[in-house]
């Protein structure tokens, strides 16, 4: 088979240029343009329903897009996978059944024009101890992994992983994290979808809500672009008469949460609003954080303002 990792060097390795994709009734992707570079780890967030499995359909070539282009390395998402430029893990279809985790791997391995050795991929995936036994007899975290390992079995520059962690515990979680930045750092591009939105937030340079471009960038940038930070202190008072009113007019503030002796305030200028706060005179804010956005927090923030505009 001849490798065409050569051809159109200079293109980015995924391009979406206005492209739509509907369901009947539902647009699933919505105009959709972005693209991607050699190296990135890019993750495409958001719930279900948000078009992620649709976008990864689409680039896979396993839909057609309604309107607008998809193209992998400046060719058809077809050349690209046929080349063995491209490595899959994706939420739906079944593993062969009857068949040895080994065997399985091994017949991945062979069709692939890169393969890596067997047992070098079965380690990296975590699945050398359980190797012999029948893949119908694997846990769903198991099942992942293989499925992780059929996505890795040669050497790809693209690797697309669609709700990765699904069925995996938390300490599977991480472990399985730890095997993909050092699978990143050999230079692919990784592209992964999850609404595990914690699983994202060191390494997010994508966002995608509904099918459209949300927000673009690092995991802080995305947190800076939804705004308010987050102020909270403890009062010795349980209750003080008025407080939420008096706190309102401070500078920056956005919301006022008063619980008790704890209260929880949310800022556009933190700085100006504790500097204020402190100026009230006759309130003694006590073990006072402010704190950013996490990314979680970010995208329910930036959803709902984009909801709120397309209303």
């Amino acid at each position: 088979m001849t490798d065409t990792r050569d051809v159109a060097g200079d293109a980015p390795v995924v391009a979406f240029d206005e492209v739509t994709k509907s369901f009947g009734e539902v647009r699933a992707v919505a105009g959709l343009s972005l693209a991607l570079h050699p190296g990135e780890t890019v993750a495409l967030l958001g719930p279900n329903g948000a078009g992620k499995s649709s976008t990864l359909d689409l680039l896979l070539g396993l839909r057609r897009p309604d309107a607008g282009t998809v193209r992998l390395f400046g060719g058809t998402p077809e050349r690209a996978i046929t080349a063995g430029r491209v490595g899959a893990m994706l939420q739906s279809g079944g593993l062969m059944e009857d068949v040895t985790v080994r065997e399985l791997v091994t017949f991945a391995a062979r069709l692939h024009p890169r393969p890596y050795p067997v047992d070098d991929t079965l380690a990296v995936a975590g699945l050398g101890t359980i190797a012999e036994q029948k893949v119908n007899k694997l846990s769903g975290g198991q099942e992942q992994r293989v499925r992780f390992a059929l996505a890795t079995v040669g050497d790809c520059d693209l690797i697309v992983l669609d709700e990765p962690t699904t069925g995996m515990d938390v300490t599977a979680r991480h472990a399985f994290w730890a095997t993909m930045r050092e699978q990143a750092a050999s230079g692919p591009t990784v592209l992964f979808a999850t609404h595990y939105l914690e699983e994202a937030d060191a390494i997010t340079d994508r966002v995608l809500n509904k099918g459209r471009l949300l927000a673009d960038g690092t995991a802080a940038e995305v947190k800076a672009r939804a705004g308010a930070r987050r102020i909270s202190f403890d009062l010795e008072a349980a209750a003080v008469p008025g407080l939420a009113e008096r706190l309102r007019p401070l500078p920056g503030l956005t919301e006022v949460t008063v619980s008790g002796h704890s209260v929880r305030l949310a800022s556009q200028d933190a700085n100006a609003t504790v500097h204020a706060l402190y100026g009230l005179g006759d309130l003694y804010p006590r073990n006072l954080e402010v704190t950013g956005h996490g990314l979680e927090q970010a995208f329910i923030a930036l959803t709902t303002a984009e909801e709120a505009t397309t209303a």
